[in-house]
């Protein structure tokens, strides 16, 4: 099994370190590593440290630090919008498109997502993407954390404003007549891809995303569900981007 992952502000400097707080708990207690096991040390922005438990207290284990390296960002930077869903289709989406390698998500309030972040209700909710990323990006070992974009509700514009300058964009459309395995792909820059909620996406939308440079394509016949077609597009990418 793969050293598991914690994440910490910054890389500590020194050969010693605590590592308190959530991070801690979940090391001592949840996890409850022993003397002598290794553990990985990461910034969320590329930064890793091995490491190896010296001891362990209560809800802290101090640390012996090892090597540190940078591991740089991807590029092409693979960037969903994701239509908000209802109950926990939502999260389910975001824990998965981070564990395959998603950089940034940004919330869409579509016209026809059912829920509606607005408010408070809409910062937690925010939130709640927020610490999936997180728990998730430790799972998958990340070294750089994905980001939650924007305000709670992305506006149908401000999608627009994000697809005009990107390296490719594309929406993922169950009548599109191209598929996501045969579109060009840049070498460099921001992939945009548009995933709907639950309802789809309008022709309105639809339009007003074409209008702005997005190309409508599929995955193939089936049509998948908003909680899963982020994470199965994103699947396509990277293999198409060697990164699997």
């Amino acid at each position: 099994m793969s050293a598991p992952l914690f994440l910490v502000d910054d890389l500590p400097a020194s050969s010693r370190f605590t590592l308190g707080g959530k991070e801690g708990h979940h090391a001592a207690d949840v996890q409850r590593l022993k003397v002598g096991e290794a553990l990985l040390l990461s910034d969320g922005r590329g930064g890793l440290a091995q490491a190896e438990v010296a001891a362990v207290g209560r809800s802290s284990i101090d640390l012996r630090v090892g090597e540190r390296t940078f591991v740089p960002a991807g590029d092409p930077r693979l960037v969903v919008v994701q239509g908000i869903a209802k109950g926990d289709r939502g999260e389910l989406a975001v824990q998965a498109m981070t564990e395959v390698g998603v950089d940034e998500i940004v919330p869409w309030a579509a016209s026809r997502s059912v829920a509606q972040w607005r408010g408070d209700r809409g910062v937690r909710a925010r939130e709640k993407w927020v610490s999936t990323v997180r728990e998730a990006a430790k799972q998958a070992r990340r070294p750089w954390l994905p980001v939650v974009a924007g305000d709670p509700d992305v506006s149908t514009k401000k999608v627009e404003a994000r697809l005009g300058p990107a390296a490719a964009a594309f929406v993922l459309h169950e009548e599109a007549s191209d598929r996501l395995t045969a579109a060009k792909l840049p070498e460099s820059g921001e992939i945009v891809l548009v995933v709907g909620p639950e309802g789809g996406i309008s022709d309105q939308e639809l339009g007003a995303f074409v209008a702005a440079g997005a190309h409508p394509v599929k995955l193939g016949d089936s049509v998948l569900r908003t909680s899963t077609a982020g994470m199965a597009a994103l699947s396509v990418l990277n293999a198409r981007l060697d990164r699997w």
